[in-house]
């Protein structure tokens, strides 16, 4: 039986591929893209549980394929990007992504994020649906949507892997005696005010 449904979008045909077979190998199934265009049409088609998006691609970014999702299709949306810059986690917060994954990436870091959205989808552990509402700045912000978006900046930052970056998150929550959560949430916060600043010069 399906663990849930998947829409995977890369315009690398080898890490599609790969990307889509772990998921299949672990119980998933999945409907893949190599585009914009064809995502938004398998999407309206097959309705996904969730959809997997790199974020530049030829014609429609990730960007307006999650803006589609979110606006027409109400479906819950992760990135997986070799990109993590100030500007790029700025629009990702807005677009109000369940996660945030830089590349490189093997399936093994990939599955535990996946795994954690449908928990969520489906209220376990009583914590809230992700609130996909257009307009919405970052919905979701607590748990684990603002912890997995501020370890893909720490990842980028300071060229650490998806654990080393969790465990400096903790570490620094930790040591300013805050949750991870509320951690995450200022260096979120930080990022965005330096992603305004930027914009404004």
């Amino acid at each position: 039986m399906s663990k849930g449904k998947i829409l995977v979008v890369d315009d690398d045909r080898l890490v599609l591929a790969t990307v889509s077979h772990g998921l299949s190998q672990a119980g998933y199934e999945v409907i893949d893209a190599d585009n914009g265009d064809d995502a938004i049409l398998l999407a309206r088609e097959h309705r996904p549980d969730l959809a997997l998006l790199d974020i530049r691609m030829e014609g429609k970014s990730g960007f307006d394929v999650a803006a589609y999702l979110r606006d027409y299709c109400q479906v819950p949306f992760m990135f997986l990007s070799a990109f993590s810059d100030e500007q790029t986690a700025h629009q990702v917060a807005e677009l109000g992504a369940v996660a945030y994954l830089v590349k490189p990436l093997d399936i093994g870091q990939i599955l535990p994020t996946v795994d954690t959205a449908f928990a969520r989808l489906r209220g376990a552990a009583g914590l809230p649906l992700p609130t996909m509402a257009a307009g919405a700045v970052r919905p979701a912000e607590a748990g684990a949507d603002v912890v997995a978006l501020a370890t893909g900046v720490l990842m980028h930052r300071y060229s650490l892997t998806r654990v080393q970056a969790l465990e400096r998150l903790q570490r620094q929550a930790q040591a300013e005696r805050r949750s991870p959560q509320a951690h995450a949430e200022r260096l979120v916060e930080a990022v965005e005010l330096l992603a305004g600043a930027g914009s404004g010069l």
